[in-house]
């Protein structure tokens, strides 16, 4: 007679009374789950119906927050979605018990626009930020030539970036239509701009 393995096994599942597959956690009938009596798929929270929440008793997808049934919530009791603050059902709230969209904050005041209105009136771009940036030995300062190790060998290092120089490497780069974008937003003011990315668009030839 044939063997029959275990289903908790075979399913690589680490957990007990599990259904799904690579659970970590108790009775997910869904997949990858390391929570509790998830439905849905890959949640690390509990009883949660949607997909890859972490909070609990979500029904939406993507809630960091607690018994949302909208998507992209890090607050609470949330039927809206992308709402970071409690009880609305609204979009795109920071407060409680909001039904509405509110207009988007650009450079520390009120636009003119919900944000939803600004993705469709607006052809967004999102700068290529990079936590790193190759350095090539000729362009290696002495210091660096000091500090760093193996780059002899390699003709250069690995340079980490912080948030403000990832944005100057990324400004360096963009075309004028790319930073004409940014310095065209409603309510543009160049000194938030610079304290936020270091880059001083007063200057010429930004």
């Amino acid at each position: 007679m044939t063997d029959i393995k275990n289903k908790t096994e075979d399913d690589g599942n680490s957990g007990k009374s599990n259904s799904g597959n690579q659970n970590s956690g108790n009775q997910n009938s869904g997949d990858r789950n390391s929570g509790h009596f998830n439905s849905g798929d890959r949640n690390s929270g509990h009883y949660n119906s949607g997909l890859l929440n972490s909070g609990n008793q979500n029904s939406g997808l993507l809630n960091s927050g607690n018994q949302n049934s909208g998507h992209v919530n890090s607050g609470n009791q949330n039927s809206g979605h992308v709402n970071s603050g409690n009880f609305n059902s609204g979009d795109y709230n920071a407060g409680w018990f909001n039904t509405d969209e509110p207009k988007m904050r650009l450079f520390n005041k009120d636009s003119e626009l919900t944000y939803s209105q600004f993705q469709k009136q607006c052809e967004l771009i999102y700068p290529d930020l990079k936590v790193c940036s190759w350095v090539n030995t000729k362009d290696m300062t002495k210091q660096e030539k000091k500090e760093e190790i193996g780059w002899k060998l390699s003709g250069g290092y690995l340079k980490k970036l912080g948030y403000k120089e990832a944005w100057q490497e990324y400004w360096n780069r963009a075309s004028d239509s790319d930073k004409k974008f940014f310095t065209s937003l409603p309510n543009f003011d160049a000194d938030i701009f610079f304290e936020i990315t270091s880059i001083n668009t007063k200057e010429k030839n930004i």
